[in-house]
């Protein structure tokens, strides 16, 4: 198979919560976990190699996050299997967006980015 007919499809899930016991608002410190789901819905499988985020609060503050992996790990993802993990984002306010994408690379060498789509950290009660 070449890469040129390589179907590379990856389906990206986002929960998000936030974590009232370990903020702490009077100090505009606001913590959220998000727990996301990797699904390879295509024909050849990949490895997770890097991620990059967007973390945007409701001021405007935009700050950008690159690495490798995501929790220390560089999972491999065959065609229909699900990684799943949690991480956690410290905002100053209690409202922001967080979007991205994970660089992967396939088991025919192949590199390419699956987008991760902008997902809403939102402390409960703030939007009406």
């Amino acid at each position: 198979m070449s890469p040129k007919s390589d179907i590379l499809e990856f389906e990206i899930e986002v929960d998000c919560e936030y974590l009232e016991d370990q903020s702490k608002p009077d100090s505009d410190q606001f913590v959220f976990a998000y727990t996301v789901n990797i699904t390879n819905t295509g024909e050849v499988g990949a490895q997770l190699l890097r991620r990059h985020w967007i973390i945007t609060d409701a001021n405007g503050k935009e700050q950008e996050v690159r690495g490798d992996g995501v929790i220390g790990e560089q999972p491999h993802i065959d065609p229909g299997e699900t990684y799943q993990y949690t991480s956690g984002a410290i905002l100053k306010t209690p409202l922001g967006t967080m979007e991205g994408s994970y660089q992967m690379q396939s088991d025919t060498g192949l590199e390419f980015d699956a987008p991760i789509p902008l997902f809403s950290l939102t402390k409960p009660g703030i939007l009406h």
